[in-house]
């Protein structure tokens, strides 16, 4: 009898590779029909009825399958309604100082940029560190709401070296967006980007009309010219529009295109 029971052991684990095959096939199949254009943003899956007899598993093994998508952010799924496939986010190089307005109409949407603020203001303790200045010390401020068609995807809080960039806040930001007016006059041989998961603050999450409640990616840039710093900028983004990535070389350089 202990043999037999020896025996028979191993059923449960090759049951649980199984339904991880299972789980893993519906995957693969709605995810290659979304990669191929069979199914754009916007279109509604199959139910998981429908899946159930197509796949001829079970509904359990099926909702498992549509809620790890909808963890990667591939379908949004509506209670009651069905699944859908999700828009894709927008996506920014963290190896150059990207152009937000020319990322946006390239992909053949409206771009807008809200001037909130442009003003001189005390460095704070932080500020000040960030751009090698006295506290207190007199910086320049903005703070900007990047939109695409309508919606916005970026708050912009930046600090600028008046000693680097004087004439900064004479600037009309309506017609130069203050980070390509940065780029075009003021040069610079160094950047770095950190990013961060961060929970937004309720006046944040107004600005950026989301939820205070979803996450957020935080992109700290600062630029530096000869050593000395040109600014410093918090870009805030809801992490449900927008990811930020690179691609690069094993060289350590941008991959082309």
């Amino acid at each position: 009898m202990a043999k037999g029971r020896r025996g028979a052991a191993p059923a449960p684990v090759a049951a649980a590779t199984s339904a991880m095959a299972l789980y893993e096939q519906v995957k693969d199949f709605i995810a290659r029909k979304i990669q191929e254009g069979v199914w754009r943003a916007g279109d509604r899956l199959p139910s998981e009825s429908e899946l159930v007899t197509q796949f001829g598993i079970s509904r359990m093994t099926v909702n498992r399958a549509l809620r790890e998508l909808s963890e990667q952010g591939r379908i949004v799924r509506v209670a009651g309604v069905g699944s859908f496939v999700a828009e894709e986010k927008p996506q920014s190089t963290l190896l150059q100082i990207a152009n937000l307005a020319s990322e946006i109409r390239q992909r053949g949407h409206d771009y807008r940029c809200d001037v909130l603020a442009v003003e001189r203001v005390s460095a704070s303790l932080e500020v000040a560190a960030a751009l090698d200045l006295r506290t207190g010390e007199s910086v320049f401020h903005s703070l900007c709401i990047h939109r695409e068609d309508g919606l916005p995807v970026q708050l912009e809080d930046r600090y600028v070296n008046p000693r680097q960039v004087p004439q900064f806040a004479a600037q009309d930001f309506t017609l130069l967006q203050p980070s390509e007016y940065l780029v075009r006059n003021v040069p610079f041989d160094q950047v770095e980007h950190v990013v961060d998961a961060v929970m937004p603050t309720a006046e944040q999450a107004a600005l950026l009309e989301m939820p205070a409640t979803e996450p957020c990616l935080l992109l700290t840039r600062r630029t530096w010219s000869r050593g000395v710093p040109i600014t410093v900028v918090r870009c805030l983004h809801p992490a449900s529009r927008y990811r930020l990535g690179s691609r690069f070389r094993a060289d350590g350089n941008p991959a082309a295109g």
